[in-house]
């Protein structure tokens, strides 16, 4: 891709500049920043078959590519442009400190090459969404929205199109739904979306943050320099407190969402309806209608969640209540999140791997009983006392797999200990594993009941990734059937 740099963006011609990490979000950037003029170095501290192809990829182009190095800092180098993954602690960040060499991320780095639209003169609005859990599907449902309102628009991010491929597209978007990790926000300190919502918070990524504080600091970046509508979560204070502490535009207004009845300058649920009653012209003695319950799919309260946070900041942007309903209509889920693979006997059988850490998993867990509960993988140091706790009272059974399988049975016996337990034995993965769990599983549940997987924990211990683990749960789930 060849880009010219907008008025304003740094001069990148003939600039030392280092991408840290090849990748889905490293490869764009070396593009992207090859195209404007800069020497590029791309290292990786990988040496496999992906990151050799990527490699040839770049290098065709000119690029300078260092491969089984991620740790030593090209002399001369003005600027590092580093990938999510990699931590602030990384050698090779330590030694940009040192010598004085700033780091940005790869989406900081599209903020800065953002274009004016011919139609404002100004650049496309970003509407930005973070939190731990749901944040792939709130944008997604943000872009549905946004397209049944008529606007050219992508999710972009972490899911869907590059960032930096959708600042620079040859046809212009008028708006942007991005999600954002803590990992892009730490590497992003210009970045001012339009509005923001921070949709939750739980422990996450503490080994590449170094604390909670210094998590939610991150993602509490998000709201700064916030013009519109800093939505939050009004059943987690900490979102909230968030907001609080941001440096927001003059006007910008505090916008919760709730499953409950809203307030004023809240959106929430009402006799089964979404409403708005932050963006109406009488907050006070007036809402609006934005859908039903019964749009969303499927209406677990989680997702009946996201929805509103989508909305908010669709509203927050301008949509009218007609284009929120047909945007959430249209809207389906990615594979692997609550998703019905299989009804057997009159048992369902729900394939939510993207539950990969405790919050996630309570959140699904919460949207069924009686329940079947197949969970476990790597548990990334994550306590599981506050969701066996919370989903003790739904459990029928469960059935446990993986490397930190103990961390899960240690809090049942503390916080269920009448909840049958099965445990697959060491050394057994995929597909093998899965069918095993799930004939366990099947022999457990009752008719009306609902079998989970919710794992709670990462699957590369047992599989090659979240969306393995549920296409091989699917598939055995299936084949109870014949």
């Amino acid at each position: 891709m060849t880009a010219a740099a907008p008025a304003g963006a740094p001069d990148w011609q003939g600039l030392p500049v280092v991408v840290a990490g090849l990748g889905i979000s490293g490869v764009p950037a070396a593009r992207v920043l090859h195209g404007l003029g800069a020497r590029v170095t791309a290292v990786d501290g990988g040496d496999g078959p992906r990151q050799q192809a990527q490699a040839a990829e770049l290098r065709e182009l000119g690029v300078t590519v260092r491969l089984g190095d991620g740790a030593t800092l090209p002399e001369g180098t003005r600027t590092v442009v580093t990938t999510p993954g990699w931590p602030p602690h990384s050698p090779l960040f330590l030694a940009a400190e040192a010598a004085g060499v700033p780091v940005i991320g790869d989406v900081e780095l599209a903020w800065q090459l953002r274009r004016p639209l011919a139609a404002t003169g100004e650049p496309a609005p970003w509407l930005a969404v973070t939190g731990t859990n749901g944040k792939t599907t709130t944008v997604q449902m943000l872009a549905s929205i946004l397209t049944a309102a008529g606007r050219r628009t992508a999710a972009v991010g972490n899911v869907g199109v590059s960032v930096l491929d959708a600042v620079l597209a040859e046809e212009p978007y008028e708006v942007l739904a991005v999600e954002l990790s803590s990992y892009q926000l730490h590497w992003a300190p210009s970045l001012r979306p339009h509005s923001a919502v921070v949709l939750n918070l739980a422990p996450d990524h503490l080994d590449w943050h170094g604390s909670m504080a210094a998590y939610a600091a991150d993602k509490g970046r998000i709201y700064e320099g916030n013009q519109v509508a800093c939505v939050y979560n009004t059943a987690d204070p900490a979102t909230e407190e968030l907001v609080r502490a941001a440096d927001v535009e003059e006007g910008c207004r505090a916008v919760g969402f709730t499953l409950g009845a809203p307030t004023v300058s809240q959106l929430g649920l009402i006799d089964g309806l979404l409403v708005d009653r932050a963006f109406v012209a009488d907050r006070q003695r007036s809402a609006a209608e934005l859908a039903s319950v019964d749009d969303i799919h499927p209406a677990a309260p989680h997702n009946i969640a996201d929805a509103l946070a989508a909305a908010a900041l669709a509203r927050a942007y301008g949509v009218e209540p007609q284009a929120v309903r047909d945007g959430l209509r249209a809207f389906r889920p990615d594979a692997h999140r609550i998703a019905e693979v299989a009804r057997v006997d009159d048992v369902t059988w729900i394939d939510d791997s993207k539950a990969t850490n405790p919050h996630a998993a309570a959140a699904s867990l919460a949207a069924y009983q009686p329940v079947v509960w197949v969970a476990g993988g790597l548990a990334k140091g994550a306590d599981m006392d506050g969701l066996v706790a919370g989903a003790a009272q739904r459990l029928r059974a469960v059935v446990l797999m993986g490397a930190d399988r103990a961390v899960i049975r240690t809090a049942l016996a503390r916080h269920a200990p009448e909840v049958p337990v099965i445990e697959l034995p060491d050394g057994q993965t995929g597909a093998p594993a899965m069918e095993a769990a799930v004939r366990a599983a099947a022999g457990f549940a009752r008719p009306g009941d609902t079998v989970l997987l919710a794992p709670a924990c990462a699957s590369m211990d047992m599989f090659t990734n979240y969306g393995e683990r549920g296409d091989l749960f699917a598939a055995a789930a299936r084949a109870l059937a014949g």
